[in-house]
């Protein structure tokens, strides 16, 4: 059975910084059960509490289930993977004891988006040469499985990559390239539905591809006018968030339908997350994640 989550993302709580205030805790969570979501991912650390008790404290009081952790680590780097590990495994940590087992909670392992300034730019119409060296390659994929190990033998949780706009894994081929390079029963995949469209994907043509290393869904949409105009103003990453890219689900190019039958084919028993990327103070959060769950409803899920 799919289940239906939300993220702190759609209220504003993004990973990237920036200097307008976001919604509470409190209230991103009560609105987030109101609206009849069953789960939440942490958002950034500390959003959340950062004690086992005091995180599931809070999740249970809203019959909500914790279901994954976001962790963006610059994995082009070498000097940033010791610390980029350990705040992993903290992070795991966190989640393992606060979740109940079966949850199945996971954490989601990222490049360090919108870092590099080349890839931030170029978002939505990345170029071969804007990418890695087949040696780049191969030290990122050992990055992601040192990681990935590590979380597991130090938290007990499962390690899902995260494809992503203004990253280094953001296209098809470099999906593929990181998935190649890793072994499928380490390192899984979280496909992202509105990354994949806005990168030049077809989500529906990734669940076949990568079928049991999906351990982990974003239902993300993205709007086709505006990525069109994105391309051809060359806007960068933020610019694109800002002005809407990722809109509610069902008016963008996503083909929901599509995607919820080959995860059915797949007997996928995982969450799905809905993010509807808002900067802080923009959109209707709220009511946003109503008619998203709404629209959900309405595809059988």
């Amino acid at each position: 059975m799919i289940r239906v989550a939300n993220a702190p993302c759609s209220w504003g709580v993004l990973e990237f910084e920036t200097a307008a205030a976001t919604a509470p805790p409190s209230q991103v969570l009560d609105e987030m059960a109101a609206a009849g979501y069953t789960g939440t991912e942490l958002g950034d650390w500390g959003f959340l509490p950062t004690e086992p008790q005091a995180l599931s404290a809070e999740a249970v009081r809203r019959g909500l289930s914790l279901v994954g952790a976001f962790v963006p680590v610059a994995l082009s780097r070498a000097e940033a993977i010791d610390e980029g590990l350990e705040r992993a495994v903290r992070t795991a940590r966190l989640l393992a004891g606060a979740t109940a087992a079966n949850d199945a909670a996971v954490l989601i392992l990222s490049d360090d988006n919108a870092r590099v300034p080349n890839r931030t730019a170029r978002a939505g119409r990345v170029r071969v040469e804007d990418g890695l060296s087949r040696a780049e390659w191969d030290a990122f994929a050992a990055r992601a499985e040192a990681i990935a190990a590590a979380v597991r033998d130090r938290a007990g949780l499962r390690t899902a990559f995260h494809h992503h706009c203004a990253g280094y894994v953001e296209t098809p081929e470099e999906v593929e390239a990181l998935m190649s390079r890793t072994a499928p029963s380490l390192l899984g995949l979280c496909l992202d539905t509105g990354h994949l469209t806005y990168a030049g994907g077809d989500p529906v043509a990734a669940i076949a591809k990568y079928g049991d290393r999906i351990w982990h869904v974003h239902f993300k949409d993205c709007e086709p006018a505006l990525a069109r105009e994105a391309r051809a103003q060359e806007w960068d990453y933020h610019t694109a968030v800002r002005r809407g890219i990722f809109c509610e689900l069902g008016r963008g190019a996503v083909p929901f339908a599509g995607v919820r039958d080959a995860l059915a084919a797949l007997r996928y028993a995982g969450w799905i997350v809905v993010e509807q990327d808002v900067l802080p103070g923009l959109g209707t959060p709220s009511l946003s994640a109503l008619r998203n769950r709404e629209y959900l409803r309405g595809l059988g899920l």
